[in-house]
């Protein structure tokens, strides 16, 4: 059953009707540019295959129904007095009506089915968020082209930030919804500006082996905010980083972390355009030791890997991986290793005997395809 079908089948359960619609919106992992979004640089993620849908079914009495298997629990409520969300999730639909504002919304049954993996730092909650944005926009009459597209990840980076509390900075719910199969997203977010990028890599023999380490991935700890303020603060001191020519430029910070802090952004978003690069020339294999460059400062200089994550690409790159980096928030969650088609399957048994050998979980595997975003799908 696909999730498009699972989600129609729970909204039959719970609702005893059909929805008007199914929709769905994809997770992503993010190829290069890690924590550079919210200091307004540059990131090229793409859309996974994996997705969640929501089915939805308008009401005229102010209520709004919440279910899911997939996220768990049964959420209902009054519009303005949500309650009983089982363990946060239904703060995120809740927040993307309350900033999306749909003309003329009322109420709502909405059933959610999901194969993004929770806590996998693949970007589960903006999946939920684009999926329920654009069934709500297309239901309202709200536009839906590439414009209204960002209007809507927009929408959904404010339910995240202010209804859920999580200060992401917009990469995950603009890939959700305007990414492109075939293609990596170049997203300028500075200026919400998208390029799409042709990614080839099958043609080349390589495939881009995702790894769920299992251990969670948890945004709301306090970490990452800490992380966002260092960089805020390096911001106010020095200006924009993305303008910041060079590491030596960073001298003028003389706090050593806020000089780190700074350091893993500016060298970030040149990784980013290096890697652009690669793909402009159509030679993927580049992008090897730009990712081990990425995961040296995203563990030495920003301090967000963990030894899960350390241990994943640790293995890889010693099993013939052409390069590895921890992916997402960071703290938990996934990596990617950049391998020869043929090496996959020992890369993916030397990370889990690596995990075995330090009593860690057990790792979880996916083979990356960029793929569309968020759509109606049934």
């Amino acid at each position: 059953m696909t999730v498009a079908a699972a989600a129609a089948a729970g909204f039959a359960r719970a609702f005893g009707a059909a929805p008007e619609g199914v929709w769905c919106a994809p997770g992503r992992v993010n190829l290069i540019g890690e924590h550079v979004d919210y200091a307004g640089g540059l990131c090229l993620p793409l859309a996974l295959s994996r997705v969640t849908a929501a089915a939805v079914r308008r009401r005229d009495d102010g209520t709004l129904r919440l279910v899911s298997e997939g996220f768990g629990g049964v959420s209902f409520g009054r519009l303005g007095q949500p309650e009983g969300h089982t363990g946060g999730w239904g703060a995120y639909v809740v927040g993307v009506i309350g900033a999306l504002d749909p003309p003329g919304f009322a109420g709502a049954d909405i059933a959610i089915a999901s194969d993004v993996p929770i806590g996998a730092g693949l970007s589960s909650s903006a999946a939920l968020e684009a999926a329920v944005a654009l069934a709500l926009a297309e239901l309202s009459g709200l536009p839906v082209d590439d414009p209204g597209r960002a209007a809507l990840a927009a929408a959904c980076m404010r339910a995240e930030n202010d209804y859920v509390g999580v200060p992401t900075g917009g990469m995950d719910q603009q890939t959700a919804l305007r990414g492109r199969a075939g293609h990596a997203l170049l997203l300028d977010c500075a200026t919400g500006e998208v390029e799409h990028v042709p990614i080839d890599l099958e043609s080349h023999g390589l495939a881009l082996l995702v790894v769920d380490t299992d251990a969670p991935h948890r945004l709301v700890d306090g970490q990452y905010g800490q992380r966002r303020r260092d960089v805020e603060e390096a911001t106010r001191r020095l200006g924009s980083l993305r303008d910041v020519g060079t590491v030596a430029a960073l001298g003028a910070l003389t706090d050593p972390v806020l000089r780190r802090r700074a350091g893993h952004v500016v060298t970030e978003i040149a990784r980013v355009r290096a890697a652009v690069a690669a793909l402009r020339d159509d030679a993927p294999e580049r992008l090897g030791p730009i990712l081990d460059a990425a995961h040296r400062s995203l563990r030495d200089d920003f301090e967000v890997s963990s030894v899960e994550l350390d241990s994943a690409v640790d293995a890889a790159r010693a099993a013939g991986a052409l390069g590895a980096r921890m992916v997402g928030g960071g703290f938990g969650g996934s990596a990617i290793a950049l391998c020869r088609a043929t090496d996959v399957d020992a890369v993916a048994q030397a990370v889990t005997v690596a995990a075995r050998e330090r009593d860690l979980p057990r790792p979880k595997f996916l083979l990356a395809t960029a793929s569309a975003g968020a759509r109606r799908c049934a």
